[in-house]
């Protein structure tokens, strides 16, 4: 079996790719992947650790007013088209996934051209430009929300699996995460993320917070500050304090995320799709920060859907300070009746299955070909 995904741009798009690799690797150990992502794009450096061939193209999304820039957009697209397609050729893939990101375009589109089955996954609440453009071409489209039937109106066929890297996170070892931190599996965990690039507002509340974090008692906190950010925080941190605090993890990024998260007992972050299906897949209750610099504001609607099911508590960027975030995340942890009952609404939000229901719709499309 011979398979290309294709996303890119931030962990969100590459991590569910991934995960799907791994689903299939674990049942089909003879498959074998092509990864197709952007030159700009996180994936360049993310996938080839997973030992996956990887091929780059350069492409662009479109600006949403008037610009020069645009029709650069649309000859690097036709560009990606002819580079994508020649590697399929080559490689003669029996399907191709893509999950979201503007490098999907170019190489889906290559491959429903070619007849090659294809698939997109769209994991936001509100779909993606360039999901929507790509849902006219492609055998299926998977969702992660219920009810995106509508997103889609020219799609031949949508299906809901979840997203996939809920899978890979339903699998970790707590015990691995709390090694990772040098914490025994007594300690409470809250983990506060800024997402795979960092948040500029997220971390100047982390070290805003730093003088507050010793009056949750035994509460350890671990601050995921992202690499651009990570000096700077760390500095702020030391010019109010004089040192980092007893309790306090203040770390530039998480390889191992999956079990850090299986050891977290509340989550403070950004409301990408992936994060969310990771956290909810453990029924880890959260405190949501949208982004305001996202398209369509979708992730403020992916973090409503989880506040109106009781998993989350929503705090808009416009409201986060660091005794905000701190009062939050006490209100949660010194209510463990709360706790316990956000806990179980995340829980039945989550779809641990995503990467296997996402499979086997792949396995439906191939044997229906040959």
């Amino acid at each position: 079996m011979r398979i290309v995904l294709s996303g890119g741009g931030t962990g969100g798009h590459i991590y569910p790719a991934l995960a799907v690799a791994e689903q299939i690797k674990a049942e089909y150990p003879e498959a074998e992947f092509l990864y197709i992502g952007g030159t700009r794009g996180l994936e360049s450096g993310i996938v080839p650790k997973h030992q996956l061939r990887f091929e780059a193209i350069d492409i662009t999304g479109f600006r949403r007013k008037l610009s020069l820039d645009n029709i650069k957009t649309v000859m690097r697209f036709l560009q990606g088209v002819r580079t994508s397609k020649k590697l399929l050729k080559e490689f003669k893939p029996d399907a191709v996934i893509g999950t979201g990101g503007y490098v999907c375009g170019p190489v889906v589109y290559a491959a429903a051209k070619l007849g090659i089955p294809s698939i997109i996954h769209e994991q936001n609440a509100v779909a993606g430009l360039t999901n929507r453009f790509l849902s006219k071409y492609v055998n299926t489209v998977a969702v992660s929300f219920q009810g995106m039937e509508q997103a889609f109106p020219g799609a031949k066929r949508i299906v809901y699996t979840g997203n996939p890297r809920a899978t890979t996170v339903h699998r970790a070892d707590p015990a691995k995460g709390f090694a990772a931190l040098g914490l025994s599996s007594d300690n409470p965990v809250v983990l506060i993320v800024g997402g795979s690039r960092g948040a500029k507002a997220i971390t100047e509340a982390m070290a805003d917070m730093a003088p507050l974090v010793q009056q949750l008692e035994k509460v350890h906190f671990v601050y995921v500050t992202g690499e651009g950010y990570y000096e700077s925080t760390l500095a702020t941190i030391k010019d109010k304090l004089g040192t980092v605090p007893h309790r306090l993890h203040v770390l530039p990024y998480i390889h191992n995320m999956p079990e850090v998260l299986a050891a977290t007992q509340l989550v403070a972050g950004r409301a990408g799709a992936s994060f969310l299906a990771e956290i909810t897949s453990l029924g880890i209750p959260s405190i949501l920060i949208p982004s305001p610099n996202v398209t369509n504001n979708h992730q403020e609607k992916n973090a409503r859907r989880l506040e109106k099911a009781g998993a989350a508590k929503v705090l808009l960027e416009t409201e986060l300070n660091g005794q905000t975030l701190f009062n939050a995340i006490t209100d949660i942890m010194r209510q463990p009746e709360r706790h316990a009952a956000m806990s179980q609404a995340a829980r039945g939000l989550g779809e641990p299955e995503a990467a296997k229901l996402l499979m086997q719709e792949m396995l439906n499309l191939v044997h229906a070909r040959k």
